[in-house]
């Protein structure tokens, strides 16, 4: 346990930010889940609506740090291939 003044601190600090972080990827994952069942659900508009929600989403989670950026990119790539492809078909 933390002896110092400046430790104990840095621990209420770092439970705190490790609320908010949780909080911001569930929030990317719930974004991503929702382009996800609009592409089972064949629904190509509906998908490309979501994708366009998800996409700022995961940038955001890029800038506070919860994700990588090349993570975020690849995510945003896939999904937007599998909703040209839906949009295609």
């Amino acid at each position: 346990m933390a002896h110092h003044q400046s430790a104990k601190k840095r621990i209420r600090q770092t439970e705190r930010r490790t609320d908010v972080n949780i909080n911001r990827v569930g929030r990317i994952r719930t974004f991503v889940k929702k382009v996800e069942l609009a592409l089972l659900a064949g629904n190509a508009a509906e998908a490309a609506a979501a994708l366009k929600l998800a996409e700022p989403e995961l940038m955001s989670g890029v800038s506070k740090g919860v994700v990588h950026k090349n993570t975020a990119s690849r995510k945003v790539s896939r999904l937007s291939a599998r909703v040209k492809a839906l949009a295609q078909a």
